[in-house]
């Protein structure tokens, strides 16, 4: 069906003009001079005969026109759908102001003579209004967009996959009870909407109420963060329902849920990390992106840091930056409890993290 269609439009392009040409001959020959037609002993075969080669010359245009037309329908498919509608408000626009600045020009006492001009002006007026129109819309399309319907240019952005919406976060328990789910909300780093299963929540309460003292801190630590992050931001935090009665684990309702729902993962957990992971799940590990921003230090860069012991060497001194990285410090024992600025000779990573290597300043600088 969809190549029938098609093939009918360019037919019936083209016989149209066939058409149109043959008729235009036909009856073209009454506009020669009478002078002429007198010389012609068969007006009936002349008719016929310049029906024929007008329908040459319709064939001959239809063509063109049918390719022509093809082409302006490849480059308006390519085009996109915000372009179309802005242009089509640019046109309708330009067409408006041609009527309201023309209408008094019809008014004008002109002379019959001259009374060509006005059809002609209406004309012209229009044409230069409406690409004018046009080529406004090429230029703010966007801004007029925004103007009629201020999520108009998103909307139409979304349909065609230009942009794509943020996707729905799924949190864990883990990932509640850490906290620093409140600072990213916080910073607006984080989009789209948060849902919180009701079986995590469950779990959450759980923990909150346990026998020993620190799973109980934790507990309710969550339920105090999960609670200050609804009450800021009441719009994206939300309370799903779902739950599985076929599974057991609470990481493998998670895993299932945003399965279902095309959501990502919100965890600080290490093995539902790589289980979602191994099932195709996209997951976000806050620990993995507290990795990813943490500072880098090279050989050269100056720290000030503060020597809290001893290490294990003689005179080593041990420092930590605020993310947690040892720093050991040469010739810093005797700085043990106090402030001083260092200088970083190497780093090294290890299975249990990074381990950064300084010096004082005013060493290195000796």
């Amino acid at each position: 069906m969809r190549l029938i269609l098609p093939i009918m439009l360019d037919a019936i392009i083209i016989i149209s003009f066939i058409l149109a040409g043959a008729g235009t001959g036909f009856h073209g020959i009454e506009a020669l001079p009478g002078s002429v037609l007198q010389q012609v002993s068969n007006p009936d075969a002349l008719r016929w005969v310049c029906a024929g080669f007008g329908a040459m010359f319709g064939l001959a245009i239809g063509l063109i026109a049918q390719s022509g037309f093809r082409r302006i329908e490849r480059q308006i498919r390519q085009l996109p759908a915000y372009t179309l509608l802005s242009r089509a408000i640019g046109l309708v626009m330009g067409l408006l102001v041609a009527n309201l600045l023309l209408a008094p020009t019809f008014l004008l006492p002109i002379p019959p003579e001259f009374s060509f001009l006005k059809p002609l002006v209406a004309v012209v007026g229009s044409i230069m209004f409406s690409v004018s129109g046009m080529s406004l819309a090429d230029v703010h399309g966007r801004s007029l967009l925004r103007l009629i319907n201020p999520s108009s240019a998103e909307t139409l952005l979304l349909s065609e996959g230009t942009i794509k919406p943020a996707t729905t976060k799924v949190l864990d328990t883990s990932c509640i009870i850490d906290g620093r789910i409140a600072d990213l909300l916080d910073t607006g780093f984080l989009e789209g909407q948060l849902l919180v299963p009701q079986f995590v929540l469950q779990e959450l309460q759980q923990v909150a109420d346990a026998s020993n003292d620190q799973k109980r801190v934790r507990g309710r630590r969550g339920l105090d963060i999960l609670n200050r992050v609804r009450e800021s931001y009441p719009d994206r935090v939300i309370i799903h329902s779902a739950d599985y009665d076929d599974i057991q684990t609470v990481d493998a309702k998670l895993v299932r849920l945003a399965q279902e729902i095309s959501a990502t993962l919100l965890t600080t957990d290490y093995n539902l990390n790589k289980v979602a992971t191994v099932q195709k799940v996209p997951v976000l590990n806050v620990n993995d992106l507290t990795q990813a921003i943490r500072p880098s230090y090279l050989p050269g860069d100056s720290i000030d840091l503060k020597i809290l012991r001893e290490g294990k060497e003689p005179a080593q001194g041990i420092g930590y930056l605020n993310d947690g990285t040892m720093v050991v410090v040469e010739d810093g024992r005797s700085y043990v409890g106090g402030e001083l600025q260092v200088v970083v000779t190497s780093s090294l990573q290890t299975s249990a993290g990074r381990m950064i290597f300084a010096k004082p300043k005013t060493s290195a600088v000796a």
